[in-house]
């Protein structure tokens, strides 16, 4: 079930995607949240910084910085995550993931659900569109990115 706080987060992962697209890179935004409020944001920056892990989740995580825990927030993600960051949310303890688009990439939502983690799926059509765009448009750094 999406709330408003959830809709608001999730629009935020969706800019920081935008902004990744617009800046040659892969459109993928996240944002770990407490209570709510944002804790930190990032995007994914592959192609930016030639960094072949900073997935958006990734980015948002290191800008978190430590945390005392994680099991009291909420990421949110424009794209359904890649294992590496499914196995980052589990090794975290992150309760519930909230996705934007799982129509261009999933296949994780049963290992995060099987490992105790809410899964929201909230089919965004403005993160739906976007990433169809770029895997129109840029098909080999999406292949790239997803390691095909």
């Amino acid at each position: 079930m999406m709330t408003d706080d959830d809709k608001r987060l999730l629009r935020i992962a969706y800019e920081e995607a935008k902004a990744g697209f617009e800046e040659g890179g892969c459109p993928i935004g996240s944002v770990l949240a407490r209570g709510g409020q944002v804790v930190a944001q990032g995007r994914n920056q592959r192609v930016q910084k030639g960094d072949p892990i900073a997935h958006g989740e990734m980015d948002a995580l290191r800008k978190a910085g430590r945390q005392k825990t994680y099991r009291d927030t909420v990421l949110y993600t424009s794209l359904s995550p890649c294992m590496m960051c499914s196995g980052t949310i589990v090794q975290f303890g992150i309760p519930r993931v909230v996705i934007g688009d799982t129509q261009n990439f999933g296949g994780n939502e049963d290992f995060l659900r099987s490992k105790g983690v809410e899964v929201v799926i909230a089919e965004d059509s403005d993160c739906i569109a976007l990433m169809e765009r770029f895997i129109r448009e840029k098909p080999e750094l999406w292949s790239e990115d997803i390691a095909e």
